[in-house]
C-alpha cells in the first residue's frame, strides 16, 4: 500500500517537474529564458518544444513577426510656415530578444520609445520641406488644371527636390539606430495622410470655391456668347431663306401674271368690242350695289351699252 502511495506521488511530482519544465515556441514568437530575473541561454527563435528549470526558471515570450505603430496625428509646420496635420505610421519588429528584455522588457513600454524617437523624427523632416515635398514624390505635370483654370491663371510650377518617399526614407534612416538599442528594427515609415489645420482648410476651401465660381462664370459667359452667336445665325439664314422664298414666290407670280395678261391679251384682241363690254359690266358690278345712288348725264359714255341696249343712239 505504502509502495503504490509513494508511486503515485513520484508520478504527480514527475508529472508536475515536465509539465512545468516544458514549454512551446510557436512559429509566430521567440523566447527569452531567465533566472532570478537575469537572461540565461540564447533565446529560442525557432518553434518547437523546449525545457527549462522547473519553479527557477522563466519563460518570457516576444512576438517574432511585424508589429505596428500608429502615431498620434499633430500639428507641424512646413519650412513655408503652412501648419499641417501629420498622421504617421511604422512597421517594427523584435530582431534582438534578449536587449529588448533588458532595455524596455514588454512591447507596450517598446511603443513609448517608438512614440519618443519616429514622432520627432516626423517633426523634424516635415519642418525642413515645403508642404509641396511633403505632398508629391515626382515633378510629374499634374492633370487637375485642365478644366478652365489654365484660361483665368497661370499655372503654378513647383519643382520637387525631395519628396515624399524620400521624406518617409530619411525619417526610417533618422529614428532607426536610435532604436537598434532596444533590440528592434525599424522595418518601415509612412505617412498616412497629411491635412491642413482648421483655419488653413477653410481658406483653401475658400479659395478653391472662388476659383471654381470664376471658372463656371467664365464658362456661362461663353455660353452666352455661344447662344447669341446661334440666335444671329439663326435669324441670318430665316431672313435668308425668307427672302429666296419671296423672290422665288413673285417670281413665280410674275410669270403667271405675264402668262395671264398675254392669254387675255390673246383672248380679248380677238374681239374688242366683246372686252370693252365684259369690263364695263364688272364695272358697272363694282360700281353699283342697292344702296348706292349715282347721277349722270345722258351724255356720259359711261352708259353708253346702256343706251344701246335699250335701243337708243
Amino acid at each position: 500500500m505504502k509502495s503504490k502511495l509513494v508511486i503515485l506521488v513520484v508520478a504527480v511530482v514527475a508529472i508536475l517537474f515536465v509539465f512545468t519544465a516544458a514549454y512551446v515556441v510557436d512559429e509566430t514568437e521567440q523566447v527569452v529564458v531567465t533566472q532570478f530575473g537575469k537572461v540565461v541561454g540564447q533565446p529560442k527563435k525557432e518553434s518547437g518544444l523546449y525545457f527549462k528549470i522547473p519553479f527557477i526558471q522563466n519563460a518570457t515570450y516576444f512576438p517574432k513577426n511585424l508589429l505596428e505603430w500608429d502615431g498620434d496625428p499633430g500639428q507641424v509646420p512646413t519650412l513655408d510656415k503652412t501648419y499641417i496635420w501629420v498622421d504617421a505610421f511604422a512597421r517594427w519588429r523584435i530582431v534582438d530578444p534578449i536587449t529588448f528584455f533588458q532595455t524596455v522588457n514588454n512591447t507596450i513600454s517598446a511603443r513609448g520609445r517608438l512614440d519618443d524617437i519616429i514622432d520627432p523624427a516626423v517633426r523634424n523632416l516635415i519642418t525642413e520641406n515645403r508642404l509641396i515635398e511633403t505632398v508629391r514624390k515626382s515633378n510629374r505635370e499634374l492633370d487637375t488644371y485642365e478644366v478652365g483654370l489654365e484660361d483665368i491663371k497661370e499655372r503654378p510650377s513647383y519643382k520637387i527636390e525631395t519628396g515624399r518617399e524620400k521624406i518617409t526614407k530619411q525619417i526610417l534612416v533618422q529614428a532607426q539606430p536610435k532604436l537598434a538599442k532596444f533590440g528592434i528594427e525599424l522595418v518601415d515609415v509612412k505617412i498616412k495622410r497629411i491635412n491642413y489645420v482648421e483655419q488653413v482648410r477653410d481658406s483653401v476651401y475658400g479659395r478653391m470655391i472662388a476659383e471654381r465660381k470664376q471658372i463656371a462664370e467664365k464658362f456661362r459667359s461663353e455660353g452666352k456668347g455661344e447662344a447669341q452667336k446661334i440666335l444671329g445665325e439663326k435669324e441670318r439664314d430665316l431672313k435668308r431663306i425668307t427672302s429666296e422664298a419671296y423672290r422665288t414666290a413673285q417670281t413665280i407670280k410674275g410669270k403667271a401674271d405675264a402668262e395671264s395678261t398675254k392669254l387675255y391679251a390673246n383672248a380679248y384682241g380677238i374681239d374688242p368690242d366683246f372686252y370693252s363690254f365684259v369690263k364695263t359690266l364688272e364695272l358697272y358690278s363694282d360700281a353699283f350695289d342697292k344702296d348706292s345712288s349715282l347721277v349722270l348725264s345722258t351724255d356720259s359714255e359711261f352708259f353708253k351699252y346702256l343706251k344701246s341696249y335699250s335701243g337708243k343712239p
